[in-house]
């Protein structure tokens, strides 16, 4: 112990201030002391003789404090501000400060904070002349020093609003402690009642304990606050240590003796920061950057993903402007905004151990343009790592990183590190550049020497700017230089500006950033080339930014040509202060032409007062700019995160937010004693963005700055959520005017409306407003927009039914009910039209509730097993349809209930439920109106999907539409429109060949047969393949001419049957493609079939090798199969055929029949016909129908003739039974008492080929079964086969 010093009266507050010991006691006394315990003679100074006023420039007699018993309770010296902040006993707080360098009681002045008088601790921050004192009401009144008139001025305040802390923001109790960190970016307040919250300087709040997880239990219990008694910043501001206040005092007595050591304990809490706190250079990335003790934290996901297009760039990025889209690469400079917001989780780069061991905390870090690269600096030295190698590259002479220690931070540039450092060995600042590829050693390092410390390091372009002790700034070229074996950087000096004059203290500067905003009016949208240079030096001076722009008031340098080094360089004007309260800036050295507004602006973070962009104003199609407008304007907006880093084209901010896990489950309630890590729950640190565009546009609005607004809207309008930009602008526009309680003078909504108006989203923004609003203030926002009928009517004229359906909600609401339903009834019909099948289910609920009078929304379809809506008829994929059934089979169908073409989902309790109600009649009467059209038009394709989608239940309606609309009025029509729907092929036949192995009907070969067998055995609807027609592939346009030759096939054919077997021998002559109709089936199809014809030949009986078929022959057989058409439109066409058959519409049969081309089809309809009682109009309907076809057949298409030849028979007994009938009945199903010829052969072949069987042998065996009794039927005399012959009909 040196020395006991005795002050006659207890001590209230001691501060270090310099050489000397400042001491306050509690008799009002101040007394200075020096460090070796002597006052040199100094006499301690009575506060009531110091003088106080409002301000150093009032009456140097100020007010003396006036009674005795004032004394300082807590105080702090501020060395940038050369005094001391003081709390007094009664409340009142004031700075102190030493006229002169001699500190007595006539050279000391006082000026008073007039507002406080409830003070009770005070915190200064050196780093930003900021004073902060805690008050008795909880609140804490931050403070700064008037320059000029050296009064105390009001900054801000730091309080807890009811707001978000609605249950404790007034019941904290006086402030307890403040305690500024160490790189003086963040304030830790504490209260007496308990808690901790975190500010950054200028009043954002990041922490707060009071609320949320830290305040309660997961079970919803309230937890006591933790008090604390003491706390302290640890180094580099990475820790939190607090001494616990409450701990002892709440136990119990009988357990104090037992628990009180382990209780009474010290907490420790961990922190990570922004980069941008320590090393303010990185504010011109869009990477976020968080770095910690030991480890970083990055937000540019996986740099591997993102390596190959950027490392092809060329090196010099200002030398090109590449445009991006909203998720593009975006150039060198940037990473794609995908890569940056990709997921929520941090890249955590774990520091390399051997580093730490000697160089623990990590005091600054950076990381590249590519988000590809980190550098780190520790206690000495640095060191660095790639993301896409996951190396680390530390110094490999260990003497080489003790001996230089980093003092302005470290940027990059390109692939090279640039940092400011003092050299210990040699006592030298330095300024240095390392490569990253090759080794560190500062054998390969370009070493500038330094006049001054260097404080702060920032890189534009290819500039290295540096801000030095002795206040000036410094300018260096830097350049690449590819000499040797490693590529070299290169540095030279262009210009140095002193700052002396205007910056106070070097320390008070808290970045320097050079960039190419300017304010002058050279800069038009003709020049933008101009923008890329250094144009001005942007100085943060303790909150204040300060501009340097170039003074190009004296000549202009105009030789582009002499080396830009050599070149003079133009001098900097006066400063000017651009904004107050500034904590980071961000600005881009990038350009975009279609972004220019977003990339030539200045952004800045002022804490609690949110953010502020410094804009540019361009004139309009390179007009001549107003003179009274100015060229950049300042706009405040408010944002809900904490910005860390902006993405320029993007309109985007990205932070960081610290979120919560509650862990006390894990503690059980019988434990001895509550553990304090229980107070806290688990902290992580989540990554979060948010869109500001709206805020901009809404500034540029009130302003009326509309033209500007749209310049940059436009500019934006590519961005995935620039539509939730205009509905977020609307919805905060509506919401604070229509709840305004006093009438607003010039309400902004109209305009907002207006400028949406500009925007083909402008219906889906309104009604998507409108629909997240509450319902009392529609009146005002559709008074704005427009009529709600109006702006529906416009929906529905624009084709957009499903903003349509949401404006129907609206109208619900507020019109009445007949209202609703006649545009409800409007929608329904375009969306039937449309096909849109889940807005129809939609509107279909929307009807009945309104008819049965509720008036809320219906709630949402439910999705359970709804037919899928990929392209119909899709819900009978599992259920097997045979067509070869017997009539007697056919005829029991009939009676079966007709849920069998209906979906199991739930849209058919529709049909069922309340079938008498007139809202269903109603509806009904709707889908029967559409229903009719269709079949009136001939689109069966949107038919099925109508009915299959809607669980329209088609079999009972075509039953009751079998006279009307589901006659075929015009056969050749319907099958005109069903091959193009269908996308079916027309037939076509090849040219007639003399040397046919095949002229004698005889020999009819079953190949194509078993082909067209192995190519649909997949289907679900397994059916005898019967055709044996010639096929060739279709074709975009059909032939005008007809060949001669082909004519006389075409007279020969229509001779009769005797002629018919020369007909159908395979013609393998030139192919004709003659009609005046074809359709285009998929691309595939031919590829796919022919492939399946080379594998399926092996599966032919050996009988048929002596037929010896020719390789044109062979392709022929292919061609046959290639003109089917899609399997999905077979697929179709069957199941249509499947319902028309039970519905008795024999006359669509017929038409699918004949497209199909299947004669088991036409056999199957002719049989019912001849088996039950027919209405003779049908008879003669099909009758007159097949004579069309056969007619058309014989002068457009030709292809139909050999299967209009095969069922020549059926028709002529068709001829046969309509003569007979006298008088027509209606259709009633009977179920015959015989069961006719085919029967048995028929169900057999269904069975066979249902079991998918591959063996050729019984393939076989049951189409000869089939064949031979089609064969009776054609011709009498024909001779019986033995078995396991083929017939043969080829194509």
């Amino acid at each position: 112990m040196k020395k006991v010093l005795d002050l006659q009266a207890s001590i209230t507050s001691l501060q270090s201030m310099l050489e000397d010991l400042l001491v306050a006691t509690a008799d009002g006394f101040l007394h200075l002391i020096h460090w070796d315990g002597m006052t040199n003679g100094r006499k301690a100074i009575n506060l009531c003789t110091v003088p106080f006023s409002v301000d150093l420039q009032s009456s140097r007699a100020g007010s003396l404090l006036g009674f005795e018993d004032v004394y300082i309770r807590d105080m702090e010296y501020c060395a940038t501000l050369d005094g001391f902040a003081v709390v007094f006993n009664d409340g009142r707080v004031g700075f102190i400060t030493p006229m002169s360098s001699r500190f007595t009681a006539e050279q000391l002045h006082g000026v008073w904070a007039q507002d406080v008088i409830d003070g009770t601790c005070v915190a200064v921050n050196n780093k930003y002349r900021l004073m902060a004192f805690g008050c008795a009401n909880g609140s804490v009144q931050v403070y700064t020093i008037d320059t000029t008139t050296g009064a105390m001025q009001f900054s801000h305040k730091l309080e807890l609003t009811p707001k978000q802390y609605p249950d404790i923001w007034n019941k904290t109790g006086p402030v307890k402690l403040i305690r500024w960190s160490p790189d003086s970016c963040v304030v830790m307040v504490t209260w007496e009642c308990g808690g901790l919250s975190l500010w950054s300087v200028f009043g954002a709040q990041l922490i707060c304990t009071l609320g949320g997880d830290f305040a309660y239990q997961s079970d919803g219990a309230k937890k006591d606050p933790l008090k604390i008694c003491s706390m302290t910043w640890g180094s580099e501001g990475y820790h939190l240590w607090v001494i616990d206040g409450n701990s002892s005092s709440n136990m119990k007595p009988e357990r104090n003796a037992n628990n009180e050591a382990q209780q009474f304990g010290i907490l420790q809490f961990q922190f990570i920061k922004s980069a941008l706190t320590v090393n303010p250079c990185m504010s011109n990335q869009e990477q976020v950057l968080l770095q910690g003790e030991d480890r970083l934290y990055l937000n540019c996901g996986d740099a591997a993903q993102t390596q190959s297009p950027r490392n092809t760039l060329a090196h010099s990025e200002h030398n090109h402007s590449r445009e991006r889209g909203p998720f593009s690469d975006g150039g060198l400079d940037s990473q794609g905004l995908s890569t940056l917001l990709g997921h929520r989780h941090w890249h955590v780069v774990q520091i390399h151990s051997t580093y730490l061991e000697s160089n623990w905390p990590i005091r600054f870090s950076a990381i590249d343009k590519l988000g590809q690269n980190v550098a780190v600096v520790g206690k000495f030295g640095f060191a660095h790592y790639s993301l896409l190698t996951k190396k680390w590259k530390l110094f490999g002479n260990i003497t080489q990183e003790q001996t230089m220690m980093v003092t302005g931070g470290l940027a990059w540039w390109n692939d090279f590190i640039v940092l400011a450092c003092y050299n210990l060995n040699d006592h030298q600042e330095e300024l240095r550049i390392y490569l990253r590829t090759s080794n560190l050693d500062n054998a390969f390092a370009h070493i500038t020497k330094v006049q001054a410390n260097t404080l702060l390091l920032s890189v534009f372009r290819d500039i290295v700017i540096l801000f030095r002790a002795d206040c000036s700034i410094c300018l260096y070229s830097i350049e690449r230089s590819s000499e040797g074996l490693n590529p070299t950087a290169s540095i030279q000096i262009l210009q140095e500006v002193s700052m002396s004059r205007y910056i106070p203290h070097p320390f008070l500067v808290v970045s320097v950033t050079l960039t190419s905003v300017r304010t002058e009016t050279g800069i038009t949208l003709k020049m933008p080339q101009q923008a890329c240079e250094a144009e001005s030096i942007m100085l943060n001076l303790a909150g204040q930014l300060i501009m340097l722009q170039r003074d190009r008031s004296g000549p202009q340098i105009r030789d582009k040509d002499s080396n830009p080094n050599q070149r003079k360089h133009l001098p900097f004007c006066a400063p000017v202060v651009l904004a107050q309260s500034v904590e980071n800036v961000w600005t881009t050295c990038r350009i975009n032409k279609q972004k220019r507004h977003l990339l030539e602006a200045l952004w800045l973070s002022c804490g609690g007062a949110g953010m502020k962009v410094w804009l540019p104003l361009f004139p309009r199609d390179h007009r001549k700019p107003h003179s009274f407008l100015s060229r950049r304007i300042m706009l405040p907006f408010h944002i809900n995160i904490y910005p860390l880093a902006v993405l320029f084209e993007d309109a985007l901010v990205l932070g960081a937010v610290n979120d919560t896990v509650l862990y006390d489950c894990l503690y059980t309630q019988t434990s001895a004693r509550e553990h304090l890590e229980v107070l806290f729950p688990f902290s992580i640190v989540e990554r979060t963005s948010q869109i500001y565009l709206h805020h901009i546009l809404r500034q540029l609005l009130v302003r009326n700055l509309g033209e500007q607004a749209l310049l940059l809207a436009h500019s934006c309008a590519t961005l995935p959520y620039f539509p939730h930009v205009l509905e977020l602008m609307l919805h905060e526009v509506l919401e604070e005017e229509a709840t305004s309680r006093e009438p607003i003078p010039d309400p902004l909504l109209p305009t907002v409306a207006k400028f949406i108006t500009e925007f083909p989203l402008f219906l889906q923004t309104v009604v998507h407003c409108a629909r997240k609003t509450e319902y009392a203030l529609w009146n005002y926002l559709f008074a704005a927009v427009g009529n709600p009928k109006d702006l529906f009517e416009e929906c529905l004229m624009a084709q957009d039914l499903d903003t349509a359906a949401s404006y129907l909600i609206i109208l619900q609401n507020m019109e009445v009910p007949a209202v609703s339903r006649q545009h409800a009834t409007l929608l329904f019909n375009t969306a039937l039209e449309q096909g849109k099948w889940d807005l129809c289910r939609h509107m279909i609920r929307f009807l009945k509730a309104i008819g049965s009078g509720e008036t809320e929304t219906p709630p949402a379809t439910p999705t359970t097993q709804e037919p899928s809506s990929s392209g119909g008829f899709e819900f009978f994929r599992h259920r097997s349809i045979s067509l070869s059934q017997s009539a007697e089979n056919l005829h029991s169908k009939f009676n079966l209930t007709k849920t069998l073409s209906m979906p199991s989902g739930p849209s058919q309790k529709r049909w069922s439920k309340d079938s008498d109600c007139a809202e269903n009649m109603y509806i009904d009467m709707m889908l029967w109106r559409h229903a009719r059209r269709l079949l009136e038009e001939i689109k069966l394709k949107d038919l099925g999907c109508f009915a299959a989608q809607l669980g329209f239940e088609l079999i009972g309606w075509l039953c009751k539409e079998r006279a009307r609309a589901a006659r075929v009025e015009d056969f050749v029509c319907a099958l005109k429109k069903l091959h193009k729907d269908f996308l079916w092929p027309f037939p076509v036949i090849p040219a007639s060949s003399i040397n046919s192995p095949f002229k004698n009907g005889k020999y009819k070969t079953a190949v194509g047969e078993q082909l067209l067998k192995s190519q649909s055995a997949d289907t679900f609807v397994n059916m005898e393949m019967d055709t044996g027609i010639s096929n060739t592939p279709r074709s975009r346009s059909w032939l005008g001419t007809i060949s001669s030759s082909q004519r006389e096939i075409d007279t020969v054919s229509s001779h009769g049957p005797h002629m018919q077997d020369a007909f159908l021998s395979p013609l393998l002559s030139k192919v004709f493609l003659i009609g005046d109709e074809c359709s285009i089936g998929s691309a595939t199809d031919l590829t796919e079939t022919s492939s399946m014809v080379d594998g399926d030949w092996t599966i032919v009986d050996e009988n048929f090798s002596s037929l010896s078929l020719t390789q044109s022959e062979l392709e022929q057989l292919s061609l046959e199969l290639a003109s089917k058409g899609p399997h999905k439109s077979q697929v179709q066409l069957r199941y249509l055929l499947h319902i028309f058959m039970e519905a008795g519409c024999l006359d669509w049969c017929v038409v699918i029949g004949l497209i199909l081309r299947e004669s088991s089809v036409i056999n199957q309809v002719f049989s019912i016909m001849q088996s039950s009682d027919i209405d003779g109009e049908i008879c003669q309907n099909i009758k007159t129908g097949l004579d069309a076809v056969d007619k058309w057949a014989s002068t457009d298409c030709p292809g139909y003739k050999p299967f209009l030849s095969i069922i020549k028979p059926q028709i002529q007994k068709l001829n046969e039974i309509v003569e007979e009938q006298v008088q027509p009945e209606v259709f009633q199903p009977v179920i015959p008492s015989k069961v006719p010829e085919q029967a048995n052969p028929r169900a057999e072949e269904s069975r066979t080929s249902s079991s998918h069987s591959t063996n050729p042998q019984s393939d076989a065996g049951s189409s000869n079964a089939s064949r031979h009794e089609e064969d009776k039927a054609k011709t009498e005399d024909e001779d019986s086969f033995q078995e396991g012959s083929y017939d043969c009909v080829v194509s």
